[in-house]
């Protein structure tokens, strides 16, 4: 049984990422939690007295979330899918941590608004706190992908991570999921000169894929100036349909999402990407 969070502002974000995970975990037995996170002053109760305010918009959430699963039930029926409401006021990070932790969950799914800049949507707000804040993996849907699931996903790396037994764990599920062919990425402004730790790396990884996914798998390398540029040209050429990563890899994702200035998320992105914790 997978349980996966869903956090909802009932936009169609939200409802493109619920609607996205529905399809994706189509065959797998999954208790999804659609949970809605408010702030602290829209609760009834005021400052710090007991007194009780107008409960109209409380109602209004739940009946909105309630909504939300009939709608989700009825596009796509399936006896296999247990779905939960969770209503909570507060810090949208610690909520979500704490229903992280209460719930087990295995997997967050969010949505942004696509092509967009993320730094300007959401990868800069709550998504990209939950990516860099929170120790569970991330799927972060765009709103103009449509409810499939991916053919080919591709894998950015450095080979600078030894894979622990999570992160290889994560891709044999997308992969046995998905039954996708995977694409495992490296990304250099010239040709490589690999360390002695990042040639062990690539053969330990080469040889758990060979062994779990033996004609499904490939490794490429990719030559560029820009490696933003390099992976988002790769993603458009190569129709990949998305992307996973690792988020202790902290120098390759810090090159593909984030503005160094800013410090904030800023890929734009075009597929799904899941983000993997150990």
């Amino acid at each position: 049984m997978k349980h996966i969070l869903i956090p909802t502002d009932f936009s169609d974000n939200s409802w493109n990422a619920l609607e996205y995970a529905v399809c994706f975990f189509k065959k797998v037995q999954c208790t999804f939690y659609v949970l809605h996170v408010d702030d602290l002053s829209n609760s009834d109760i005021a400052a710090n007295s007991f007194m009780t305010l107008n409960s109209k918009d409380k109602f209004s959430v739940k009946d909105k979330l309630n909504n939300t699963i009939d709608h989700i039930k009825s596009c796509c029926p399936n006896t296999s899918h247990k779905y939960i409401i969770l209503e909570e006021y507060g810090n949208f990070i610690d909520i979500t941590r704490k229903t992280v932790e209460e719930k087990k969950i295995d997997l967050i799914v969010m949505g942004t608004k696509g092509a967009s800049s993320l730094k300007a949507t959401i990868m800069g707000s709550n998504t990209g706190n939950v990516i860099t804040k929170i120790a569970c993996n991330v799927l972060v849907v765009p709103n103009n992908i449509i409810a499939k699931k991916p053919s080919k996903i591709a894998f950015p790396t450095d080979f600078n991570l030894f894979y622990t037994y999570p992160i290889l764990n994560s891709i044999t599920e997308i992969l046995e999921i998905s039954n996708a062919k995977l694409e495992v990425l490296h990304m250099s402004q010239s040709r490589p000169n690999f360390t002695n730790a990042q040639v062990i790396n690539k053969a330990y990884l080469h040889d758990y894929l060979k062994e779990i996914c033996t004609e499904s798998h490939s490794f490429e390398n990719i030559l560029g100036k820009n490696i933003r540029e390099a992976i988002v040209a790769h993603i458009a050429d190569n129709k990949i349909e998305m992307l996973t990563m690792v988020a202790k890899n902290l120098n390759l994702f810090q090159q593909l999402f984030f503005n160094n200035a800013l410090e904030q998320l800023s890929y734009e992105t075009t597929v799904p990407l899941l983000v993997m914790h150990e």
